[in-house]
């Protein structure tokens, strides 16, 4: 029996097919998170024999227009930021009552990091997704506790505007 040769995608960990491959046959909407170097993309994926069609997308950039100070901008993929831009896209989609799946890709997924505050986000904009309680971070890391007293404020401004 010979060696099998890695798929490019997969080699580049891009891509896990097998979980692609279970997603796509589930039929249901996808909730797509990726992470950049400098922001977070959500976005609700449709798919329809193997092509995707992005519906709604949003990146956590978009907190500038909410109110997030300018001079704060490298701080977008910070804890606060991530849970704001999971609460945001939650308001920004109309139909609520569908049921969606989590697409996380190659994420590293560790319990209480960024990535669960965006689905934290997410699920408090009452959106229906299957999560377990347990992953999210706490609830003062969300409000940004952690931080500086400036920082906090600016949260708390921009989390009343997206409400």
């Amino acid at each position: 029996m010979g060696l099998r040769t890695q798929k490019r995608r997969r080699k580049e960990n891009k891509t896990d097919y097998k979980l692609r491959m279970n997603l796509l046959k589930s039929g249901k909407d996808r909730i797509v998170i990726r992470k950049t170097n400098k922001y977070f993309i959500v976005q609700v994926v449709e798919s329809h024999e193997a092509q995707d069609k992005v519906i709604v997308s949003i990146s956590s950039k978009d907190l500038l227009k909410n109110g997030w100070d300018k001079k704060a901008s490298g701080s977008l993929k910070n804890l606060p930021a991530s849970y704001l831009t999971g609460l945001l896209f939650a308001k920004k989609i109309e139909d609520k009552k569908n049921e969606f799946i989590l697409d996380l890709g190659m994420i590293r997924t560790i319990h209480g990091n960024r990535i669960y505050a965006v689905v934290k986000g997410l699920v408090d904009g009452g959106l229906n997704i299957k999560v377990d309680e347990k992953v999210f971070p706490s609830e003062e890391r969300l409000n940004g506790e952690h931080l500086k007293p400036e920082v906090k404020t600016m949260i708390n401004k921009v989390k009343e505007k997206i409400k």
